[in-house]
C-alpha cells in the first residue's frame, strides 16, 4: 500500500522484547560493552500516534505514571523524530502521542519500541519515504534495541546488540512477565556488572566471553522447543540486577514453584520473564503469581516488529 504524504495522523505499533540470551563482554574504553544476545519480540506493545505540528512535542498515555517518562530530548521517541528530520531535511515538527504498555525502565525495550515506532510514523507522516535499510541505520544511532524493535521476530544481536541477524524460531513461545512499579537504570546495572567482575564475583558461572550465542539456544528456537530453550536461557545482567533488587530472586523462585520451565531477568531488569510449556500452563503460572500479589502478564512471541496500523 502506498501512503499519501502528510496524512492527518499515523498510528504505529511496536513490540517490547525479551532477551532470551544475553552475554556481555568487558567494558571498552568508549564505555560500551560488546554483546551477544537473542531478542524475541513479544505481544506487549507501544503505540505511537504522530500528528503534524510546527514543533516537537510528546504526550504520554497508558498504564504507566506519565511523570516517569521524560518529554524532552531524553525521550528516545523525541530523539528519533528529530534525527529523522535532520537526516531528511524536513523543516517541520511532529506531535507524538505515546500509548505505553511496556514497563518503563523494565528491561523490555519500551523506550526503544517508542523510538522505532516514531521513526516509522514520522517517515510516513512527512512522506520522506526512507528505505528499510536507511531506517535501520538511523535506528542504530539511537540504541542497541531500536533496530530490533523495527524488525521484530527473533534475532541474534552482536556488536552493541544492533548488528542483527534473523534467527529461525518455529512455533509459539509462551511467557509470563512479572513487572515492577519501580524501574532499574540500565547504566547502573552495567556498572554493577563491571564491579562484580572486578571483584571476581561474576565470572565463574558466566559463559566464555567470546560473545557467541551458544548453539543450543539457536537449536531450541529452531525446534520450537520450550523445554530445550528453558535449559539454556542466560543473562549476564541478572546477577547485578539481583544484587540491586534482591526481591527479584524471590519472584523467580515463586514462578518456578508455580510451574514455569525457567525464569530470567529480562535485559537489565527488573521485569522477570518466565518461559512456560503451553498457553494453558502460562495462564496457570500467571494466576498463581497474581495470587501471591505479583503483577503478572501472559504474552507470547515471536511477533512482528513496528508496523503502521493506520494513516
Amino acid at each position: 500500500m502506498t501512503l499519501l504524504p502528510f496524512p492527518d495522523a499515523v498510528h504505529v505499533r511496536a513490540p517490547g522484547k525479551i532477551n532470551v540470551y544475553l552475554g556481555v563482554g568487558d567494558r571498552h574504553d568508549d564505555g560500551y560493552h560488546a554483546l551477544a544476545t537473542v531478542f524475541q519480540a513479544v505481544s506487549l506493545y507501544e503505540d505511537v500516534i504522530a500528528r503534524p505540528s510546527d514543533d516537537f512535542s510528546i504526550v504520554v498515555k497508558g498504564a504507566v505514571d506519565p511523570a516517569s517518562v521524560p518529554l524532552d530530548d531524553r525521550n528516545l521517541a523525541m530523539r528519533a523524530a528529530k534525527l529523522l528530520a535532520t537526516a531528511t531535511g524536513h523543516d517541520g515538527g511532529v506531535a507524538l502521542e505515546l500509548r505505553k504498555s511496556v514497563p518503563v525502565a523494565g528491561g523490555m525495550g519500551g523506550g526503544s519500541a517508542d523510538a522505532a515506532a516514531a521513526l516509522l510514523a514520522c517517515d510516513a507522516l512527512w512522506g520522506t519515504g526512507l528505505s528499510s535499510a536507511r531506517l535501520h541505520e538511523l535506528a542504530t544511532r539511537l540504541g542497541a534495541d531500536v533496530p530490533f524493535a523495527l524488525h521484530g521476530g527473533t534475532a541474534v544481536g552482536t556488536g552493541r546488540g544492533d548488528q542483527l541477524n534473523p534467527a529461525l524460531a518455529r512455533g509459539r513461545f509462551d511467557w509470563v512477565l512479572v513487572t515492577s512499579d519501580e524501574g532499574l537504570s540500565t547504566p547502573v546495572i552495567y556498572q554493577r556488572l563491571d564491579e562484580q567482575r572486578a571483584r571476581g564475583e561474576a565470572l565463574a558461572d558466566d559463559p566464555p566471553l567470546s560473545l557467541d550465542v551458544p548453539i543450543p539456544v539457536l537449536q531450541a528456537l529452531r525446534a520450537g522447543d520450550p523445554h530445550s530453550l528453558a535449559a539454556c536461557m542466560h543473562n549476564d545482567l541478572e546477577s547485578p540486577a539481583l544484587e540491586e533488587r534482591p526481591v527479584l530472586e524471590e519472584i523467580i523462585r515463586e514462578g518456578l514453584g508455580a510451574g514455569a520451565l525457567s525464569g530470567i531477568v529480562s535485559g537489565s531488569g527488573p521485569t522477570v520473564a518466565f518461559l512456560c510449556d503451553t498457553p494453558e500452563s502460562a495462564r496457570y503460572v500467571q494466576d498463581q503469581l497474581e495470587a501471591q500479589g505479583r503483577e503478572a502478564l501472559h504474552v507470547h512471541g515471536p511477533v512482528s516488529g513496528a508496523r503502521i496500523l493506520s494513516a
